[in-house]
């Protein structure tokens, strides 16, 4: 019984992520981009399915959200610290590195954000976003803050080049937003 309980509530949440996907995506400009989230946040449900049991998916996400309820909060930083050791190839843990990205700052915050380029650019948030494309974004920037103009333009290049149909938690495609 207490297995079925953990598979419904699993699946619960697994439906939640997929339905926000496809309602951001219904507004979506390129159709194809959509198809193409969509596909890869189900591959990465798959992997996480095959790898881990419910009850491991249910503490991933109990882990990850203490981030997304307290984002910044000392709280926020230890769940997913623990997150990212206890669970290195889970999709919620690429959101989880991208995330301590975005937390942390100095040589710290370009440690998780080259991280999750590095080992996490194929995972999704529920909301369509992929951790690849943002990861780079968020880099971009902070080089741009430090003055390391041609690291930036890089990465805004590559994203252009790479990601052009990667959206932000808004639905809104990153790429429409970068420096000319």
């Amino acid at each position: 019984m207490k297995t079925s309980v953990m598979a419904m509530c699993l699946a619960s949440v697994l439906a939640v992520q997929q339905g926000s996907v496809l309602a951001q995506e219904a507004g979506a400009a390129a159709e194809g981009a959509a198809v193409d989230r969509r596909a890869g946040i189900r591959r990465r449900t798959e992997e996480d399915r095959k790898n881990y049991t419910i009850e491991q998916l249910r503490e991933i996400e109990t882990l990850y959200q203490v981030a997304n309820k307290q984002f910044n909060t000392p709280e926020a930083k230890e769940s997913l610290t623990k997150l990212i050791e206890k669970y290195p190839k889970a999709n919620r843990t690429g959101c989880a590195v991208q995330y301590m990205g975005q937390m942390c700052s100095g040589e710290e915050r370009e440690k998780y954000l080259k991280l999750a380029i590095k080992d996490f650019g194929d995972c999704f948030y529920g909301s369509g976003v992929q951790v690849g494309a943002y990861a780079r974004l968020y880099l971009a920037y902070h080089y741009k803050e430090k003055g390391m103009e041609k690291e930036a333009r890089a990465l805004f290049d590559e994203i252009r080049k790479d990601y052009p149909d990667a959206v932000s938690h808004k639905g809104k495609r990153i790429v429409d937003g970068l420096p000319k």
